[in-house]
C-alpha cells in the first residue's frame, strides 16, 4: 500500500498485476481441475449432453470454450481498462473510442455466443432448427456482453472517484478527519475485486459476503479510530474497554447485517449464517487489526512531534545564524565589486554582480514573509534566468525561450514556489555537450497563475558530484502547494527520456 502513495501511476501498475494474478490463478485452477476430473460428468455438463443423446467432446464443449472465455474477459478489461477509458476521462478522441468500446461489445457477444453455443450445444435438439438456436444462443451473449459493460462502467466510475479523492486526500483530511489515504486504498481494492467476482461468476454467496463483510470491516475501522478507541484510552484497561464496546456494537448490528444478507440470497438460515460469520470476522480481525494501526497512528504523531521540536530548534538556530550576517556588509561588498567591473569594462560581470544583489536581498527580506507580490516573485525569477543566460548564451547550441507575463495587479503569492521548477530545467535541461532547450511561460487570467516550463534532459557525467542527488526542490514545493493551495492548485509533471515537462496552476482568489 505505500508504493501506492508515491505516484497515482503506481495504481494502474498495481491495478494491472492484481488483474494479471486473479487471471493466470483462475486459468490455473480451471485447468487443474478438468484435467483432474475427467471422469466427472458434473464438471463438464456431460450429463445434459448424455441426455440429449448428443455427442460430446471433451476439447469442444468444455475446455477451449471455457479457456476463451477467461482469456476474452481478461483482454477485454486490459483493453478498455488501460487504453480507451483513460481517453474517454480525458475526452481524447471520443468518437473514435466510444467506437471501441462499441466494438467491444460485439466482439466480446460474439465470442460469448459461440462459445456457450459450444458449451450448451445438447439445446439445439429441443430448438427445432439450428438457426432458431444460435439466435437463442446470441441474443442471450449480447445482453450479457451488454451487463458486463455496464459493469465495468460501474466500477470505472467508483475508480476514479476514489483516485479523485485519494490525489486530494491531505486536503480533505484537514477538513474530514475520516478520509484516509490507506481507507482509500481499501476502498478501491475493494472495488476491484468486487467486480472481477461478478464478472467471474463467483457463487453468489462469497460475492454477498465480499460485498458486505469487507464495507462493514472498513465502516467499523474508522468508528473505531475516531470514536471507540479514543474513547477508551481514558480508560483504566483501554483495550478492554474498547474490545467490550466494539463487541457491542458488532452484537446490535447482527441482526440487521443479517437482514441484509437475507435481501441478497433470499434464504433465512444461511443468511443468520453469514450474520455469524461477519460477527465472528469482525471480533477476530477487525477489532484486534483496527487497535494495532491506531497504536501505530499514535507513535507516527508522537515521532511527528519530536520531529517539529526539532524542527523549530533548528529553525531557531538558522534565524540566529542569519542574523549574524551583516546585510548591509554584504550588499556594500557587492557594490565595490559593481564598481570594480565596471572600471575593467567588464558589463556582463557588473550585470551579473546587480542581478545577484538584487536576489540576495529577496532572499533576505522577502522570502522570510508568508504572501508577497506575484511581480516581486516575477522580478526573482527574472533576474535567475538572466545570471542562467550569462552562463548559456555563449554556446549557439543552447536555446533558451521565455515568455513571462508582466503583472500590474496586486496578486499575493506564497514566495519562492515557482523558481524550483526553473533551478531543475537549468540543472537537468542544460548540456554544453549537445543541443539543449529550456521553454518558460508565465500568464495570468482572472487571478489565476498558469506557469510551463519545458526542458531537454541529459544524463550527468559520472564525475558530476551532484549525478546522485535529486535534490529537495521538487517534493518541497509540492508539499508547500498541498498545504498552502489545498483543492486551488493543480500540478502536473510528465517526464520522457529526452523531455521533462511542468505545468502549474495556482487560483490565488
Amino acid at each position: 500500500m505505500k508504493d501506492l502513495n508515491k505516484k497515482p501511476e503506481n495504481y494502474a501498475r498495481f491495478e494491472f498485476w492484481a488483474v494479471t494474478t486473479i487471471f493466470v490463478f483462475a486459468v490455473f485452477f480451471f485447468i487443474t481441475e478438468a484435467l483432474n476430473n475427467t471422469s466427472n460428468p458434473d464438471v463438464r455438463n456431460k450429463v445434459f449432453f448424455d441426455k440429449a443423446m448428443v455427442p460430446f467432446g471433451f476439447f469442444g464443449n468444455y475446455f477451449i470454450p471455457m479457456l476463451i472465455r477467461f482469456v476474452l474477459l481478461y483482454a477485454a478489461f486490459l483493453f478498455l481498462n488501460f487504453s480507451v477509458a483513460p481517453k474517454l476521462i480525458r475526452k481524447k478522441a471520443l468518437t473514435w473510442n466510444i467506437l471501441l468500446v462499441i466494438l467491444t461489445w460485439l466482439v466480446a457477444g460474439l465470442v460469448l455466443g459461440l462459445t456457450e453455443a459450444a458449451l450448451k450445444s445438447y439445446l439445439f435438439t429441443s430448438f427445432g432448427s439450428t438457426a432458431y438456436g444460435l439466435t437463442y444462443f446470441f441474443q442471450n451473449s449480447f445482453l450479457f456482453a451488454f451487463w458486463l459493460l455496464l459493469i465495468f462502467l460501474f466500477y470505472t466510475v467508483l475508480k476514479y472517484v476514489v483516485l479523485y479523492f485519494w490525489l486530494r486526500s491531505e486536503a480533505y483530511q484537514a477538513k474530514y478527519k475520516f478520509i484516509t489515504r490507506n481507507g482509500l486504498n481499501a476502498f478501491g481494492l475493494w472495488i476491484m475485486c468486487l467486480f472481477l467476482m461478478v464478472v467471474g461468476e463467483a457463487p453468489s454467496g462469497i460475492i454477498a459476503v465480499w460485498a458486505l463483510v469487507i464495507p462493514y470491516g472498513i465502516l467499523f475501522y474508522w468508528l473505531s479510530f475516531h470514536s471507540l478507541i479514543p474513547n477508551s484510552l481514558v480508560k483504566k484497561n483501554p483495550f478492554r474497554s474498547y474490545f467490550g464496546r466494539s463487541l457491542l456494537v458488532l452484537v446490535l448490528s447482527y441482526f440487521p447485517i443479517s437482514f441484509v444478507f437475507l435481501a441478497f440470497i433470499g434464504d433465512d438460515e444461511p443468511a443468520f449464517a453469514f450474520g455469524a460469520f461477519n460477527l465472528c470476522f469482525q471480533v477476530l480481525i477487525t477489532v484486534p487489526l483496527s487497535w494495532m494501526l491506531f497504536k501505530r497512528h499514535i507513535r507516527g504523531r508522537e515521532e511527528l512531534y519530536v520531529l517539529k521540536k526539532e524542527l523549530g530548534q533548528s529553525n531557531a538556530n538558522f534565524d540566529f545564524l542569519r542574523s549574524q550576517i551583516n546585510p548591509h556588509f554584504l550588499f556594500n561588498a557587492l557594490n565595490t565589486l559593481y564598481g570594480t567591473a565596471l572600471q575593467e569594462g567588464a558589463e556582463r560581470t557588473g550585470e551579473g554582480i546587480t542581478k545577484l544583489g538584487s536576489m540576495m536581498r529577496f532572499m533576505l527580506q522577502e522570502n522570510m514573509q508568508d504572501k508577497i507580490s506575484l511581480a516581486r516573485e516575477i522580478e526573482y525569477l527574472n533576474n535567475y534566468i538572466s545570471l542562467q543566460k550569462l552562463r548559456t548564451d555563449p554556446s549557439p547550441a543552447i536555446t533558451i525561450q521565455v515568455a513571462i507575463e508582466e503583472v500590474v495587479n496586486g496578486i499575493q503569492v506564497a514566495p519562492m514556489l515557482l523558481i524550483p521548477f526553473v533551478e531543475n530545467a537549468f540543472k537537468h535541461g542544460i548540456s554544453f555537450r549537445e543541443p539543449s532547450n529550456i521553454k518558460i511561460a508565465l500568464e495570468v487570467k482572472n487571478k489565476a497563475i498558469y506557469f510551463d516550463v519545458h526542458n531537454s534532459k541529459h544524463e550527468k557525467q559520472s564525475n558530476d558530484p551532484e549525478r546522485d542527488n535529486s535534490g529537495i526542490g521538487l517534493t518541497n514545493v509540492k508539499q508547500r502547494l498541498q498545504m498552502m493551495y489545498p483543492l486551488k492548485h493543480e500540478l502536473v509533471i510528465r517526464e520522457t527520456g529526452k523531455d521533462f515537462f511542468v505545468h502549474l496552476t495556482i487560483q490565488t482568489a
